[in-house]
């Protein structure tokens, strides 16, 4: 196990993530390049009492840190594919482009989310919201087995007989450093999808929204979708058709054959800017979003709602849109079909309709100046936050599970954790 310390050559680097809004300075890092890598690591903290954090891409951090360790995995970077059982064993480091380029020869699919660049194991710790998830459910649910180090140096390996397995998929790394995920693959080669851009100052914001949650009513549960609101500053690195813009856009994913008579109603809307609605392979799935694929600063939350109510919403669009203090990004994801169903893992509020994630390029003081009103006005219809869209800007645990949830990963905690020693990571440590 080799170990880099604050002015050794190397340090700086590996630290270097997707996230550059706040700095990780643990006295030592450890550059894992296996799962005794990581069990090492783990018994020499909890040898010193050390907290230990966790990071693949650093695209979730949850938060700045000082001192203690931080095992890093972006060397543990094996995909490996079993066409005839449909599933693939993927390491802590493995990004999501890679599990998809290895899948795709066999007309299969991970369930993924939109960004290439995101890590697999920890998006898949946090639930998972995938591209086609109203269709097959959250990546978590489909997750065979976990290779896991645990509090006391100990690799386990952990199938759905275990409360471990329960705890994990849904509660992060609170409870260990995954090293490896069995995952299942879903027999997809292609799919519709794209996404309808409009003028934001042409249309309005508030109209596209309430068209868009009427339109949500009358889809399958096969359909996944979102709407985003982004206003692009007048920057001469911008495209032009993007550049000084206020963009609404609603993105589309479907497997099915009659996906243009499903989006007719949204290009009844208004002016389109843009429509990249098409017959795609699977692999260029990641076009539908097209999210940046360039480290950059950001701070954001997010608020799973019992219903998506568009008055509220409209008013959280008004304090975000191209008047904001800041670059503000909303999206709002389509929930329930095969995302309400129960599974045998920790995700929770299974009964939410929409999710509603906000992201600001604002430093941390100003985000929640930003961020604390827009997600108040939601408050009545909130269930909680997403684990995966909690993003360095509030408190590491509060909201993030119902208390039945939260009561029994805390009975896990206790008992697989009693040091605390995954402190550093969101879920129930706080």
């Amino acid at each position: 196990m080799s170990l880099l310390r604050p002015g050794d050559p190397g340090y700086d680097d590996e630290l270097a993530g997707f996230q550059t809004g706040f700095a990780q300075r643990p006295d030592i890092v450890v550059p894992a390049g296996s799962a005794a890598d990581v069990a090492a690591a783990v018994r020499y903290a909890a040898e010193r009492g050390l907290p230990v954090g966790v990071q693949a891409t650093g695209h979730g951090l949850p938060g700045p840190a000082e001192g203690g360790i931080l095992v890093t995995t972006r060397r543990m970077d094996r995909v490996t594919v079993d066409p005839e059982a449909r599933t693939a064993r993927v390491q802590a480091g493995v990004r999501w482009g890679q599990v998809v380029a290895a899948a795709e020869p066999y007309g299969l699919a991970p369930l993924n989310g939109s960004a290439p660049s995101v890590g697999a194991v920890s998006y898949t710790l946090g639930g998972g919201l995938g591209i086609l998830a109203r269709q097959f459910g959250y990546a978590a649910d489909h997750v065979r087995s976990l290779d896991v180090v645990t509090a006391d140096g100990r690799p386990r390996h952990v199938t759905p007989e275990s409360d471990l397995y329960w705890g994990l998929l849904g509660g992060g790394h609170t409870l260990g450093v995954v090293t490896e995920l069995e995952i299942g693959l879903v027999p997809v080669r292609t799919l519709y999808g794209g996404s309808l851009a409009f003028d934001g100052r042409e249309v309005g914001p508030a109209a596209v929204l309430r068209a868009y949650e009427e339109w949500t009513r009358t889809v399958p549960d096969g359909l996944t979708s979102s709407f985003a609101a982004v206003p692009y500053p007048a920057i001469p690195g911008l495209p032009s058709r993007l550049r000084g813009r206020y963009v609404i856009s609603v993105r589309v994913a479907y497997t099915g054959a009659d996906g243009d008579r499903l989006v007719a109603p949204l290009r009844r809307i208004g002016p389109v800017l843009a429509d990249s609605l098409r017959e795609m392979p699977y692999a260029e799935s990641h076009t539908i979003h097209s999210d940046p694929d360039f480290p950059h600063a950001y701070y954001g939350d997010s608020a799973v709602l019992s219903e998506l109510d568009t008055d509220r919403v409209a008013g959280l669009l008004a304090r975000t849109g191209p008047e904001a203090a800041a670059m503000c990004v909303v999206q709002i994801n389509h929930l329930g079909g095969a995302l309400a169903e129960p599974a045998p893992n920790s995700v929770p509020y299974r009964e939410g309709t929409f999710l509603v994630r906000l992201l600001t390029t604002a430093d941390r003081e100003r985000a929640r100046e930003i961020l604390d009103p827009a997600f108040g006005l939601l408050a009545p219809v909130t269930l909680g936050r997403a684990l995966n869209f909690a993003l360095g800007a509030g408190d590491r645990g509060a909201g993030l599970y119902d208390a039945g949830t939260r009561k029994r990963l805390a009975g896990l905690k206790s008992q697989y954790d009693p040091a605390n020693l995954f402190r550093r990571n969101y879920g129930v440590s706080g």
